[in-house]
């Protein structure tokens, strides 16, 4: 079997303006207007264009067609694809240049994929991430005769080839996240087990939070810069703002003034409470000003010294607010920061041109060595997280990754707060059932008035009514009030009905008929009972299936090169359980898989958690060719799987057949 090459473009320049998943997505369509015609002309691409959305919604029929005719004059000239895509570009420019798209994606941290016609990179982030890497990676036993990489150099984007560090990186950013005994490690790995590696980094990252929309494995493998950095920067972020949360630092309550303030401070996403804990400070010092973002208003440097001096006043210098010079003024603030121990992720320069990844980054890890926050935190009886909390919390998680993983217009922190407009809920009911929301009706946001935002929530619960699901005692007002269970309810419908189409429209082996979950348990039984194994699970909720070893089998059934068994416990013991449930996840995300449980939902056997992973798995394997479903024979030095698909995730319709829908095509 050959290894994956993906779309390959005769022009290498032309090939480097677009992800595989691009690639794909845009040979799906020059492939169906071909089909439509017989044959594709030059004059035939202004109106069969319209069906793309970024140049089809922003430029007229009558615009693309001066544009084509301006770019290649005789209109007659059949099209190849490398035609297609260099016609795509010019208007892609043109569409970009009205809606001023390549300005709103410049900021912080990548929300999603970039897709402009220019990809350049920040060498100065690329140094901080490099220089952060070397850091925390220093004591890694197979990284470590890479490092220190080299900022001035591009070997970042070489070492990253072999995906290792990449899923290193996220069990530095998230611990655990990646089961180590599922990363292929050895010293020259062949192109499966890379790809391997790859597709367990990039189900990993959105697990974790990441958005990797139009991102695929073949990105990775040819070291595409400015992809590769977008990853990396959101893994660090993830990171470095993992503490500002009143979990992991309760002090944070010394930010709001009483306890009507605290939920409000609760919903909000880290950056805002890092904002707001920079404020906080400031205020303290006498410094007039709001800071608002991590940009502008700190490019003249005084509310970095004003923070500095009351973290640290004992290395203080007078002299850096009574300098002029904002560049000698950065300077002197980075030599106090050098004093506490805090100097990482930017220069001098970063802070007077307002990097905004970079100064969020320093932001954040000077609150992370010194926060300057008493100790003494009196006690508010909610922030005490019962069982049933807990839960809430384990799920809103898993389908607020969900949702950020369809590349939606907005990305969202808080399930609960940030779905209350309705409008993301909108966006997503379309990519599950294209066509079925009223966009005519719909309300864009920033949306001021609660009743639009009714409007909207209404339009959801009518959808899903339509759709089926189980919307009783369910109301629009319900969602704009944040109510939790009524909205986990509504998510949790929502995600198994995207699960159950993605089987249903494997046409093949459904014909087209509605999947139920009956259906899916006897699948799973069958397979494992096919594969010699006497393990069976009566149900989603079958308390047997604590130990993981069900599963175990069901992936070496789907998968025999899959799982190590020389790895697995008995999962006898609670820490055996945790052991086998962390495997299992991390093994089917390596298949291409791409789930949100927790090795929790495993071993206390979530009912919703555990069928998403069991139909994702079988997914999975139904999308496999059917001689891959038949070799069995392992060439893997650690007796893992060599040999998969790539780019093989649960929601690859967000990415090839819906990628319209996604904004960026």
């Amino acid at each position: 079997m050959s290894g994956y090459v993906g779309i390959v473009v005769s022009d290498p320049s032309l090939q480097n303006q677009f992800t595989q998943v691009e690639l794909r997505s845009l040979k799906t369509h020059f492939m169906s207007m071909r089909r439509d015609s017989g044959k594709l002309t030059v004059g035939d691409l202004a109106s069969k264009m319209s069906r793309l959305k970024v140049v089809g919604e922003n430029l007229s029929e009558e615009e693309r067609a001066s544009l084509i005719q301006d770019y290649h004059c005789d209109l007659q000239d059949e099209v190849d694809f490398e035609l297609f895509l260099k016609v795509y570009l010019k208007l892609q420019a043109h569409a970009n240049a009205r809606t001023g798209s390549n300005a709103k994606n410049s900021s912080a941290f990548l929300k999603a994929a970039t897709t402009t016609l220019l990809h350049t990179i920040s060498e100065s982030e690329k140094a901080s991430y490099v220089a952060h890497i070397n850091n925390y990676l220093a004591g890694d036993e197979f990284i470590k005769k890479y490092l220190p990489i080299d900022p001035s150099s591009n070997d970042l984007f070489e070492i990253v080839k072999d995906g290792v560090l990449l899923c290193k990186l996220i069990n530095v950013a998230v611990p655990g996240t990646i089961d180590e005994r599922a990363i292929n490690t050895k010293r020259l790995l062949n192109p499966w087990e890379r790809n391997e590696n790859h597709t367990l980094c990039l189900n990993s990252a959105k697990a974790i939070g990441c958005t990797v929309v139009n991102i695929g494995t073949q990105d990775f493998i040819e070291g595409r810069r400015h992809l590769v950095l977008g990853v990396i920067s959101q893994i660090i972020k993830i990171q470095l703002l993992a503490d500002l949360n009143l979990k992991k630092t309760p002090q944070l309550l010394q930010l709001v003034d009483d306890s009507r303030d605290v939920e409000e401070l609760m919903s909000l996403p880290p950056e805002k409470i890092l904002l707001r804990w920079m404020n906080f400070h400031l205020k303290k010092a006498g410094y007039k000003k709001i800071v608002t973002n991590f940009s502008s208003d700190i490019k003249d440097g005084e509310a970095y010294a004003n923070l500095l001096n009351v973290l640290a006043p004992e290395h203080s210098n007078p002299s850096t607010l009574a300098v002029k010079n904002p560049l000698q003024r950065a300077k002197l603030i980075l030599e106090h920061a050098d004093r506490m121990g805090c100097r990482r992720y930017l220069t001098a320069k970063d802070i007077v041109e307002g990097s905004p990844n970079l100064n969020l980054a320093f932001v954040a890890h000077i609150f992370q060595h010194r926060n300057g926050l008493s100790t003494q935190t009196k006690e508010i009886s909610f922030l005490e997280v019962s069982p049933d909390e807990t839960q809430i919390s384990r799920e809103e998680r898993a389908f607020r990754f969900w949702i950020n993983s369809l590349g939606n217009s907005t990305y969202i922190d808080n399930v609960f707060e940030d779905l209350r407009n309705g409008w993301v809920l909108l966006e997503t009911l379309d990519k599950l059932s294209p066509g079925i929301v009223n966009w005519k009706i719909a309300n864009k946001p920033p949306i001021k008035l609660p009743f639009r935002k009714v409007e909207n929530c209404n339009q959801v619960v009518k959808i899903g009514k339509q759709l089926k699901f189980s919307l009783v005692n369910i109301a629009g007002n319900d969602i704009v009030q944040g109510n939790k269970k009524l909205i986990l309810a509504l998510l949790w419908q929502m995600m198994r009905y995207n699960v159950l189409q993605l089987l249903k429209n494997l046409r093949f082996h459904s014909h087209g008929k509605e999947i139920t979950d009956a259906d899916i348990l006897q699948w799973a039984n069958a397979k494992v009972r096919i594969s010699g194994s006497r393990s069976h699970m009566n149900s989603f909720k079958d308390k047997s299936l604590a130990d993981g070893i069900f599963f175990l089998e069901l992936l070496s059934a789907v998968q025999p090169r899959a799982v190590n068994w020389s790895l697995v416990t008995k999962g006898v013991t609670d820490e055996e359980k945790k052991m086998n449930a962390t495997y299992i996840i991390s093994i089917a995300r390596k298949l291409g898989c791409s789930i949100f449980l927790l090795p929790e939902d495993i071993t206390e056997v979530n009912q919703k958690m555990i069928l998403t992973l069991t139909a994702s798995i079988m997914h999975w394997f139904m999308k496999q060719p059917v001689e891959e479903k038949a070799s069995g024979i392992s060439d893997s030095e650690n007796g893992s799987q060599s040999e998969t698909i790539s780019n093989s995730t649960l929601d690859d319709s967000a990415s090839d057949s819906s990628i319209e829908e996604n904004g960026n095509i």
